[in-house]
């Protein structure tokens, strides 16, 4: 933490959604009448309430798993393979991954780099050994590199430091150039930003991010996602989100498609600072209005709205859809922001960089755990230590990011190009997209709400077209487009912006 400084359960009447092949040229066209335009198009699910067991085991007293969801209509259930893979997600790995952390004393960014036992030069070596053991049972599709850089003077770096990331990636089987990241950082700090001698355990903020990191990057390894994967333990993050920094501009240097980014940042503990619990919820900040915007996206964006569309918000939503369910036992609660009030996390990097991105914070932080000399003040403990940490509950958030990189790295890439067609005045609407490079793509589909509306509430089949004509008005709601794939995946929405 840095300081300042399938399926649609409801749809509209229309064509189905099966493959049919049409060129660009090729629009398709539903009819939507009045009483249609006017409903929500939410309800209650029939399911039972989430058990408890399926949220795996945790120190959380006796609050109960989230029970029925308001609908939506964009929500994925998890498969098969899926809940299978959750469920392998390990409490006790999580745990024996914090507390190592935790033992090399401190990891400040300007702590020892050549001390085999203390400082973040011991964890940078042991995180690599582990992300390389991984790697093994990968059969070669996982590569693990310290990708470094020299750190000039700068606020909090008194002098040149070497900064380095321990990256793992897991190469996609069929859509390799899509990639999505996945981070925690593993420097730490205490009462003092530039005290790099001092203890500083960092069990919460950020070993427990790490945890999350390393014990996906085991799951995955042995799986074949289609699109690429990349788990990063990042530096620096304490003194000013450098190592994150480095690492987005090197993928925007490489034109990377980097089509999604997830920060773990604070998430080992769901006990606020007044012993209040909400074991079952975790925060995912996601910017509204662009970091990047341009000056021409500004004015569009003025013009006809989306403030509450960027591709962050899209992938907050992705989120929600495929990983708020009984298989991870966890509600997502999207803030609507970028990230705390005047600070910021390793998200920031790729949104300055024009990525989607967004940030896992646990509920409710305990400031006297976090960014605190280790020491005991009229019988209160304070230190950022690991017997303040849940390992149920860093298990179930490692099964938030899991189900939603999953289900991202096998949906179809988001859609690009979406446009709404402006060439003419008109009470209807016609889209157009450009196709995706997927070769299991079946499909498109419409999504709309009203403009006062937080969540898509429709989902429209347009069939494997590029265009798509839609009996509303373009001035009274909001489009979107998202593909889907022959296993009935879904990929994140791309907000519809005027195409002259």
């Amino acid at each position: 933490m840095t300081e300042p400084g399938e399926d649609a359960g409801s749809r509209d009447s229309g064509h189905d959604g099966h493959s049919r092949h049409g060129g660009e040229g090729t629009a398709r066209r539903t009819v939507l009448g009045a009483a249609t335009v006017g409903a929500t198009a939410l309800r209650l699910p029939s399911a039972a309430a989430m058990s408890p067991a399926a949220a795996g085991p945790a120190q959380s007293g006796p609050a109960r798993p989230p029970g029925p969801a308001r609908h939506r209509p964009t929500e994925q259930p998890p498969s098969r393979e899926l809940r299978a893979m959750l469920r392998e997600i390990d409490p006790r790995r999580v745990e024996a991954t914090v507390r190592k952390l935790v033992s090399f004393g401190t990891r400040h960014t300007l702590s020892a780099q050549d001390d085999p036992v203390r400082g973040i030069g011991a964890a940078r070596d042991w995180l690599l050994a582990e992300l390389r053991r991984r790697a093994q049972a990968s059969g070669g599709r996982m590569t693990v590199e310290l990708q470094s850089y020299v750190q000039q003077p700068a606020p909090r770096v008194p002098v040149a430091t070497r900064i380095t990331n321990v990256v793992a990636t897991l190469r996609g089987s069929v859509t390799p150039d899509r990639i999505y990241v996945i981070s925690g950082h593993y420097d730490s700090r205490n009462s003092d930003p530039m005290n790099a001698t001092g203890d500083a355990p960092g069990a919460d903020d950020d070993a427990s991010g790490v945890a999350v990191v390393l014990e996906l990057a085991r799951v995955f390894a042995t799986r074949r996602p289609a699109a690429t994967l990349v788990f990063a333990a990042v530096a620096g993050e304490e003194q000013g989100l450098y190592g994150a920094g480095h690492m987005a501009r090197t993928y925007r240097g490489r034109q990377a498609d980097v089509q999604g980014m997830f920060t773990n940042d604070i998430v080992g503990s769901p006990t606020a600072e007044d012993g209040s619990r909400d074991p079952y919820t975790i925060r995912l900040f996601a910017e509204g209005v662009p970091t990047a915007e341009t000056p021409e996206q500004a004015e569009v964006r003025r013009s006809v709205g989306g403030e509450n569309d960027s591709p962050s918000r899209q992938l907050a939503r992705f989120v929600r859809d495929t990983a708020e369910n009984d298989a991870t036992g966890m509600r997502v609660r999207v803030i609507f922001r970028r990230d705390r009030y005047l600070r910021s996390g390793d998200h920031i990097p790729f949104l300055q960089q024009a990525y989607p991105a967004g940030r896992f914070t646990e509920p409710a932080e305990n400031y006297a755990h976090q960014h605190q000399d280790v020491r005991m003040v009229d019988g209160k403990q304070y230190g950022d230590l690991p017997e303040f940490c849940d390992f149920g509950f860093i298990t179930r958030v490692a099964r938030v990011n899991a189900a939603a990189l999953w289900s991202l790295a096998h949906a179809p890439g988001t859609p690009r190009g979406a446009k709404i067609r402006t060439t003419a005045l008109g009470n209807s609407t016609e889209l157009a997209w450009e196709r995706g490079p997927e070769p299991d793509l079946a499909g498109y589909e419409v999504v709309w709400r009203e403009t006062t509306e937080p969540e898509w509430t429709h989902v429209i089949p347009a069939g494997n077209v590029a265009r798509h004509a839609v009996g509303l008005s373009k001035d009274n709601v909001f489009f979107g487009i998202r593909a889907f794939n022959h296993s009935g995946l879904r990929s994140p929405v791309a907000f519809c912006t005027p195409q002259p």
